[in-house]
């Protein structure tokens, strides 16, 4: 009797075994990929029924913390910036193990304007003066554009961007604000390399708190919602926002270069940045479907793919063959390769 009741319980876990769904894979990260990464989670679901990815907007910052925070879920991470070293420390402390680097695109931070706007034309020297919490090493007094730029209409500088916890205020920060202070203030460059971080991020990092900068939040879709409010008002966004909304916006073009998907593939536009997805190597070896939802996000996302109709600029052939190196080496970014 026993041994007929352990048969019958040994038959029912193996039937219940049977019929247990595979574990979701578990995203978080940046709002900018969020779309694209959604759109591959349908794509995913719709090939794979057993399997729905879920897929979080947090923001890259507070993403990266969660995929940091140790083995557990989520299992990948969008970043609209690249991981960093202090980032990478944070998930060897936290026991995370090996992380995989696999580029999914290119994107351009762009700079916006209602179609109502003034048409303003910008450098990178213009936006630092006019945002930066300390341009000069002094306080910032600026109330208009003019104030920064004689050449620049009179109209208050307000600027609606995204919050501390983006990835694109981030890189907003590296590769416009920054490059416009080196230009202004030459001998900030001394400070960057002379060990004294804190003073370059006060004289050239650091935004205004005044209100001519406005956190908008992590959602995009809200900065161009005030942007048809406020035809004065310029955004900050990742250039797919932008295209999704080119019958309501306006590019305001950066040194003489608006973006599009000509010149953030060549590199003339000043903003281009790199678009990331971050896997856990140890989550790979254990949900196989990890591997194959990566594999269809670089197939969506190639030249021509829905993902390039969605605004994302396709890698380079070269740069596509080595991230599909990367997932099926499973090779692991290196921290010696890390900003």
């Amino acid at each position: 009797m026993k041994k007929t009741i352990a048969l019958l319980l040994a038959a029912s876990c193996a039937l219940a075994a049977c019929s247990e769904k595979p574990a979701p894979i578990r995203i978080t990260g940046s709002s900018t990929v969020y779309p694209f990464t959604a759109a591959v989670a349908d794509s995913f679901a719709s090939k794979d029924g057993s399997v729905h990815p879920l897929v979080q907007s947090a923001g890259t910052v507070a993403g990266m913390k969660s995929f940091c925070a140790g083995p557990g879920a989520p299992d990948l991470l969008d970043a609209s910036r690249r991981i960093t070293r202090d980032d990478l420390a944070a998930c060897t402390a936290n026991k995370v193990g090996d992380v995989l680097e696999i580029p999914i695109g290119l994107d351009g931070i762009a700079l916006a304007e209602a179609t109502a706007g003034p048409k303003l034309a910008v450098t990178t020297k213009d936006l630092y003066l006019a945002l930066a919490a300390n341009p000069m090493g002094k306080p910032n007094s600026a109330k208009t554009w003019r104030d920064v730029n004689p050449a620049l209409p009179a109209l208050p500088i307000k600027v609606l961007g995204p919050p501390e916890s983006s990835g694109t205020r981030a890189s907003f920060v590296t590769l416009l604000i920054e490059p416009g202070c080196l230009v202004a203030m030459p001998d900030a460059q001394a400070l960057r390399t002379s060990g004294d971080p804190a003073k370059f991020d006060s004289v050239c990092s650091r935004l205004r708190s005044d209100g001519a900068f406005v956190s908008e939040g992590e959602d995009d879709n809200a900065i161009v919602a005030a942007l048809e409010k406020d035809s004065q008002a310029l955004g900050v966004f990742g250039y797919s926002y932008l295209e999704r909304n080119m019958a309501q916006l306006r590019a305001v073009p950066i040194g003489g270069t608006a973006p599009d998907a000509t010149t953030i593939a060549n590199g003339t536009y000043p903003g281009v940045r790199q678009l990331y997805l971050y896997v856990k190597k140890a989550h790979m070896e254990k949900k196989p479907s990890i591997k194959e939802f990566l594999n269809l996000y670089l197939d969506m996302a190639a030249p021509a793919g829905p993902l390039v109709k969605a605004g994302l600029i396709p890698l380079s052939e070269k740069a596509a063959a080595r991230a599909r190196q990367t997932i099926e080496g499973g090779f692991p970014v290196e921290r010696d390769a890390l900003p």
